[in-house]
């Protein structure tokens, strides 16, 4: 009866039980019927069934390998004669700017606006590098080494440790020096990118112990004009994740007390689903080791 009914009632490909009539007893009789073949087909998958599940990329993928423990002399804290041409050119280009608006209000006698600007400029270049200090600590490949050795920057010679940013400086305010005359513009300008130029001299002189600053960077420091070491000790304990701002500070209570790198950081988890740093939990790999001969590795 299978075998008739296989004839009269073919199988559909979607269904494995089917219904047949037999004339003689008139039931309705459910019969169970399989068919073989040679060719394999692949299974179709049942879209209906699928489950989307989003994939989140963890924070150890933003952790590249374990740095090395510093060394006595290491040559990676020396200055090249390339480094120190960069920051030359950096120098020579905060120079142009100040130096055209400078000009530019003796001839239009007009200083108090170049001077407000130059002190907007001062003010958002904190803001500007405490963003993108924050940036490199929870996304970036720079946070690791300086964390776990962070007497390491008192080490590196002058231009090692600006080389970078008087690049960049270069390459955008450069252009801007040559395609603006307007005093006002260029007291911004200059300001704010020497600021940022010389930020990291600042962190540097954060880690410095009074003993070996010169009076004027003290003097400065105790006025709030730069980041103090003080200041900046909250930044290298846990949780890690305030005090950024490294020009002169000033943004740091601020935007600590309103969340706002908390807030950023939810914007980039929900639109990218990247975990900052500052989520997780310490890692030996980058909580700090005190600057102790027996902790350095000599030649």
């Amino acid at each position: 009866m299978s075998i008739l009914a296989q004839h009269k009632y073919p199988l559909s490909p979607k269904h494995d039980v089917y219904t047949c009539l037999s004339p003689c007893l008139r039931t309705r009789v459910h019969c169970l019927a399989t068919t073989t073949t040679t060719t394999t087909t692949k299974p179709r998958p049942n879209l209906d069934q699928l489950v989307i599940e989003p994939q989140l990329i963890p924070s150890q993928t933003l952790v590249t390998s374990p740095p090395s423990r510093p060394i006595l002399n290491d040559p990676s804290l020396r200055s090249t004669w390339a480094h120190r041409a960069w920051v030359a050119s950096g120098c020579t280009t905060v120079m142009i700017s100040l130096a055209k608006s400078i000009m530019g209000a003796a001839e239009s006698h007009m200083w108090l606006e170049p001077i407000l600007e130059s002190l907007v400029g001062y003010i958002l270049a904190d803001l500007g590098f405490g963003v993108y200090h924050w940036g490199i600590d929870n996304y970036g490949n720079a946070f690791q080494g300086h964390h776990k050795w962070p007497w390491t920057i008192t080490r590196r010679q002058f231009a090692n440790n600006l080389h970078a940013l008087p690049r960049a400086v270069t390459f955008t305010v450069l252009p801007m020096d040559l395609a603006s005359n307007d005093p006002i513009f260029l007291a911004f300008v200059g300001v704010c990118s020497g600021c940022i130029m010389f930020s990291q001299q600042f962190h540097a002189w954060a880690h410095t112990t009074k003993s070996r600053l010169p009076a004027l960077v003290i003097a400065l420091q105790d006025m709030g004009l730069l980041l103090s070491r003080s200041q900046h000790a909250d930044h290298h304990r846990s949780p890690y994740n305030n005090n950024y701002c490294i020009v002169s500070g000033v943004w740091n209570e601020f935007l600590d007390k309103q969340q706002a790198f908390e807030a950023l950081e939810m914007i980039v988890f929900f639109k990218l689903g990247v975990r900052p740093r500052s989520w997780s939990e310490p890692s030996s790999d980058w909580t700090e080791e005190i600057e102790t001969s027996s902790r350095i590795t000599a030649h």
